[in-house]
């Protein structure tokens, strides 16, 4: 890899990193720390790449594991975290903000040295709780008014406040404060929601630019999310517009929302191909690890979603001949691990008859073990994947991991 090469410290853990310049960037603190991707391997539109952020290397195609409140639900700690082979942890600005509140985060030396966590950290921006708390919200050109869900207590957020509290927090990766529109909602709803994101988003990355240009230490990256529901010709021209903005990033949200995952591989088909092809491009909220695979093939590098670790709480846990649910009472004498071909603490130490009797009596270890192995699982379908594409079989690994998964529906 060619460029310049300057250490910078990250204002929350202060660890020294070496940042790789690519020179997209005007002033000298923004040019000093911007970030590096690097496609390493193709297949068809599958990208195998390299992310270099001042908080480490992330190599892509990745599942980031959602830490909502700074913490994986399910009792897991940022060390449990490492054993899954986790790359990135995704923390929710809004959460955040309502509690403990960023400001406390910032004065405890910000989400990583919070949460112990010296990997990268993205934060969702707020907006998917433009849509997930619409009952609670009134949406307005200058930003979104909520009601707190936990106290009812009156909250603004717009993009430059969105900014504000993620750069408290201290994120690698902020997200772009845009609106998830509904599925299904009339079109003219659609294109007003797209054209406010798109005067959001330019809003987002002035306030951002102003906060790194404050800052000596790390420069914040920033992604900016593609929306349009399930219309191609606005998904595209959006995709398009936000293209021109030279961000380190692009997102489509929006869906994962109520469409059929027909129309979501529609829309993958149709919109990537325009997101910049040099900057990684992230699927939010999704998915199955069937739904991951297709996203792979389309040329998706990041992936996010609750399923793994609410699903475990549930007892219903992923395995290479697909997914199964623990309170069955077929497990009840099985002394089997949830999956004989899986190396996490869960598998290597106990059974399904084990992990069920926990259920059963409610002890909380059942849910810790049952997440801790559905994100050890994704982590390293993710790690699969990659490993495919760096040889050029990713088409064959996929469609003998879908029939694996398909054998025990038979």
């Amino acid at each position: 890899m060619q460029g310049n090469r300057d250490a910078v410290v990250c204002t929350n853990c202060q660890q020294e990193w070496t940042v790789l310049r690519s020179g997209d960037y005007t002033t000298t603190n923004e040019e000093r720390n911007t970030a590096l991707y690097t496609i390493l391997k193709t297949e068809g539109r599958a990208k195998r790449a390299s992310f270099q952020t001042p908080h480490g290397v992330i190599q892509t195609p990745v599942f980031m594991n959602v830490a909502t409140a700074a913490a994986i639900k399910g009792a897991l700690s940022a060390p449990d975290l490492k054993d899954v082979n986790c790359q990135v942890a995704l923390c929710n600005t809004y959460h955040l903000h309502l509690r403990p509140g960023d400001g406390v985060v910032k004065q405890l030396g910000g989400l990583h040295k919070f949460m112990n966590w010296d990997r990268p950290i993205l934060t969702d921006s707020g907006g998917f709780q433009v849509f997930s708390l619409a009952s609670m919200r009134k949406i307005k050109e200058e930003g979104v008014y909520f009601s707190s869900h936990i106290d009812g207590r009156k909250i603004f957020m717009g993009p430059e406040e969105s900014m504000d509290i993620q750069a408290n927090l201290g994120s690698t990766i902020a997200m772009a404060f845009d609106e998830c529109p509904p599925h299904p909602a009339e079109r003219k709803y659609i294109i007003d929601s797209v054209n406010r994101t798109t005067r959001w988003l330019t809003r987002s990355a002035d306030r951002m630019k102003i906060l790194n240009d404050q800052k000596d230490t790390s420069r914040q990256l920033l992604f900016g999310i593609n929306q349009g529901g399930v219309h191609e010709d606005i998904r595209i021209e959006h995709a398009k517009e936000i293209s021109e903005m030279n961000l380190d990033g692009y997102a489509l949200g929006g869906l994962a929302v109520g469409e059929t995952h027909e129309d979501m591989y529609r829309i993958l088909d149709a919109t990537v191909p325009h997101l910049p092809q040099n900057k990684p491009t992230y699927l939010m909220g999704v998915g199955t690890p069937e739904n991951l695979l297709e996203g792979i093939e389309r040329g998706v590098d990041f992936f996010d979603c609750v399923l793994p670790a609410r699903n475990g709480r549930h007892g219903h846990v992923y395995t290479s001949l697909g997914k199964l649910n623990l309170f069955n009472a077929k497990y009840e004498l099985d002394d089997n691990p949830i999956d004989p071909e899986c190396k996490c603490e869960a598998c290597k130490n106990h059974s399904r008859a084990y992990v069920r009797h926990l259920f059963k009596a409610k002890e909380m270890l059942a849910m810790r073990l049952c997440v801790i192995h559905n994100l050890y699982f994704f982590n390293e379908l993710m790690e699969n994947a990659r490993n495919a594409l760096d040889t050029g079989n990713f088409a064959a690994f996929k469609k003998a991991t879908l029939a694996g998964f398909e054998s025990s529906r038979a």
